[in-house]
């Protein structure tokens, strides 16, 4: 899983959604989930969360270039920072 998180100002957040947005329209088979979040204590903090299908798969993208989620939060002059994770276990309904 990936986490990347930058500080946006309120004034570009909805160009951020709308990147967002137009990415997922065609989420990319190597991508299980991924949300946009920001912070409900400070809103100026934004997260795009991704889980991916493996590490391998995340590795391949990381090769092709710079991610479409680091170009969304350039796009809106932040700089994001990323965390790696790995799930240890999980549950959905």
């Amino acid at each position: 899983m990936t986490i990347l998180e930058a500080n946006v100002s309120q004034d570009k957040s909805q160009i951020l959604i709308y990147a967002f947005r137009q990415q997922i329209a065609a989420i990319p088979p190597e991508i299980v989930h991924t949300y946009l979040a920001h912070d409900s204590k400070n809103p100026a903090i934004w997260r795009i969360i991704t889980v991916w299908k493996s590490k391998e798969a995340l590795g391949e993208m990381r090769k092709q270039g710079t991610p479409a989620g680091v170009m969304m939060f350039r796009q809106v002059n932040s700089e994001p920072t990323l965390s790696l994770y790995e799930i240890v276990e999980s549950s959905s309904k």
